[in-house]
Formats: C-alpha cells, sequence, structure tokens
C-alpha cells in the first residue's frame, strides 16, 4: 500500500515542482482557497491559539493575520515540492544567509548546534549545510511511508545534508566528538513535547508550557556552540536568513539559559510578523497541567 500511494502521489508532486514560479504561485493561490476557505482547514486552532497569545488584539486583527497565516502556509508547503528541482544557484538566491563569516568563526573551533523554530520557511533552512564547512546534519521527523522517506533522504542530500531522527541525534553528536568530527546539526525546537517527557516548563508567549530541552542538554555535555538562525521573509518565495549566536561553549552556560534565550529570540520572531509561525499546530495544549508536575 505504501508503494501504491508513493506511485499515486510522486509524479503529481513532481509536475508541481517543474511549473515555471508564476503559475506555481497561481496553483499556490488556489490551493490556499481550497483550504481556507471551502476545507476550514484547523481555523478554529488557529485562531484559538492567536486568540491565547494575542489578548490585546481585537477579532478584525486576529482574522487578518489569520488569512496571512494560512496564504503563507501553503506557500510553504508548494516550497516544500519545489525542492525536488531546486538547484543550489536557485536556492541561494531565493534563501539569502546575510551573515555567514558568523557562523564560518564558530567552525573552526566548534562542533555547532543550529537551532530555529517553525517560523518563515523551515523547510529550506536545510540548504544552510550547502555553506558550512563542518558535516552537516539536520534532525527530521522520521517519515512513516518508507519510500517517502527514501525520497526525502535522497533530496535533502543534493544540499550536502545527512538527515537523522531524533532518536539518532544524541549517538551521532556522541560519536562525532569521540571522533573529533567537526559537524552543525540543524534542528527545529519549538516543539510541543509529551508532558510526561518534559522536564522544563517556562513561558513562551505568556504563558506556561512544557519545552524540550535537548538541544541545550547536548550543547552543555558536549560543549557544543548553539547558534540560532533567524529566517526573515523577505517577500513571496524569498527569504533572508542570519545567524545570533547564542553560546560559543555549552559548557559555560548556566541550567536554562540555552533553551530561555531560543524562545525570547523565537518571540521577538513571531511579535514582529505573527503571520509566518506555525499555528496550526497545538502549542499550548498542556498550559493547564503545569502544577501537575
Amino acid at each position: 500500500m505504501q508503494l501504491l500511494v508513493f506511485i499515486i502521489v510522486y509524479p503529481i508532486l513532481w509536475f508541481i515542482s517543474k511549473l515555471p514560479y508564476k503559475p506555481f504561485y497561481w496553483l499556490s493561490d488556489f490551493v490556499f482557497f481550497l483550504v481556507y476557505t471551502i476545507f476550514g482547514y484547523r481555523k478554529k486552532v488557529v485562531y484559538s491559539n492567536l486568540k491565547l497569545v494575542f489578548p490585546e488584539k481585537d477579532e478584525k486583527e486576529l482574522l487578518k493575520i489569520q488569512r496571512k497565516f494560512y496564504s503563507h502556509l501553503i506557500d510553504t508547503f508548494m516550497e516544500m515540492i519545489k525542492t525536488m528541482e531546486l538547484s543550489k544557484a536557485e536556492v541561494k538566491k531565493r534563501y539569502d544567509v546575510v551573515n555567514l563569516e558568523v557562523l564560518r568563526d564558530i567552525e573552526k573551533n566548534k562542533s555547532v548546534l543550529i537551532v530555529c523554530s517553525h517560523y518563515a520557511n523551515w523547510e529550506w533552512n536545510v540548504s544552510i549545510n550547502n555553506y558550512v564547512e563542518s558535516e552537516g546534519y539536520a534532525v527530521y521527523q522520521k517519515i512513516a511511508n518508507k519510500y517517502f522517506d527514501q525520497w526525502i533522504r535522497k533530496v535533502r542530500a543534493r544540499w550536502n545534508t545527512t538527515l537523522i531522527t531524533q532518536e539518532e541525534t544524541v549517538k551521532t553528536v556522541v560519536r562525532n566528538v569521540r571522533d573529533n568530527v567537526r559537524s552543525a546539526y540543524g534542528m527545529v525546537s519549538d516543539q510541543s513535547p509529551q508532558v510526561h517527557r518534559a522536564p522544563y516548563w517556562t513561558e513562551f508567549m505568556g504563558i506556561k508550557v512544557p519545552v524540550f530541552s535537548g538541544a541545550e542538554t547536548m550543547a552543555r555535555k558536549m560543549d557544543l556552540a548553539v547558534v540560532f538562525l533567524k529566517v526573515s521573509k523577505v517577500k513571496r518565495g524569498y527569504y533572508k536568513a542570519e545567524f545570533i549566536p547564542i553560546t560559543t561553549a555549552g559548557k559555560s552556560t548556566k541550567e536554562h539559559e540555552i533553551t530561555d534565550t531560543f524562545l525570547r529570540l523565537t518571540e521577538e520572531q513571531i511579535r514582529e510578523r505573527p503571520e509566518y509561525y506555525l499555528w496550526t499546530h497545538r502549542r499550548w495544549k498542556h498550559r493547564n497541567k503545569a502544577d501537575q508536575h
């Protein structure tokens, strides 16, 4: 069954990836109309999230953000498909890294964790590995369909990236530190963990929630550098990436310092342009359970 689904869906994705940009974004507009207006995919979740974190905004403003978010979300999904045929030259034109020297300076002496949030185009963040001089790794969620999973790995490999699952991350870092392999690891770090696996609760967008602290744990134990990847949307199909150092020596940081700094930087992004954050996830679903742990 997995193979059958892949055989049916893959040609459609391939065709979309081949479209010139003008009809490509026309198609994106049409999909947006279907998802937002006709089917209303997770609109209640999105609105409730926006209302929760922006209590000062009125309904009109929240609905405006919501509509812009869905338009951007569909663009992001479509651009993920476009990755199939996106050349290194094209992605460098559309995903501009403005201060690469910051990463290069850190790479000379340390392995580095590059942490980011579900903001702007997190799918194209993996193209950073076109620039890194270390061994490049990207932590990803394994796809249930093994054929699509193999395909994703193949696509990402074109950008000098080795994909590793969350389960493989720690042993990969430990092995590379042991073998003195200078490496760069990219990971999205703003997901909502399961309550029983959350050792740390803190405020995110003014609401107390469980947060992942895996990046910090590795950085402190292995003395890794940590850099925040701030990605901004310049215009449709174009992004700007900036490296913001959090620490050059994980062992020297205090407990929760790396995680808290990451969260504050993510909040700054969201407050600047909230429509580019991923609001369809139930990020604050555990907010009332803090006292139970």
